[in-house]
């Protein structure tokens, strides 16, 4: 069983650490595999050793997979620009994935409409 202190210190870094990799992304990146890309959220494993971090991406698949790319290959400047300015001890390996929580809210909502309408019909 978890302590709840735990908890709260994981989620406070979670969000710390967005903020962060939010602001290393907006700037001081140079490589131009990396499009226009905002993170949308970072979880955290239990022992804090590790993080995966959801990045959304403006644009197709292949400006995603780009972006991607170029992410991971930019993980360890990300992970000690992050553990300096958070002074961490041992800054969490980062995982970068892909956020489709937008496109799939958007095929609900297409769903649903479909649905309204085909009662409507009837």
């Amino acid at each position: 069983m978890e302590r709840r202190g735990q908890k709260y210190h994981r989620e406070r870094l979670g969000e710390a650490l967005r903020e962060e990799i939010e602001t290393i992304l907006e700037g001081e990146l140079g490589d131009p595999r990396i499009g226009l890309a905002s993170v949308s959220g970072v979880v955290l494993a239990e022992d804090s050793r590790s993080a995966r971090v959801f990045v959304a991406v403006d644009g197709d698949d292949t400006e995603a997979a780009r972006t991607l790319q170029g992410l991971t290959s930019a993980v360890g400047f990300i992970r000690r620009e992050v553990g300096s300015r958070l002074h961490l001890r041992r800054p969490p390996e980062l995982f970068f994935q892909l956020d489709r929580s937008e496109q799939a809210a958007a095929r609900i909502e297409e769903l649903l409409s479909r649905a309204k309408k085909g009662r409507r019909e009837r």
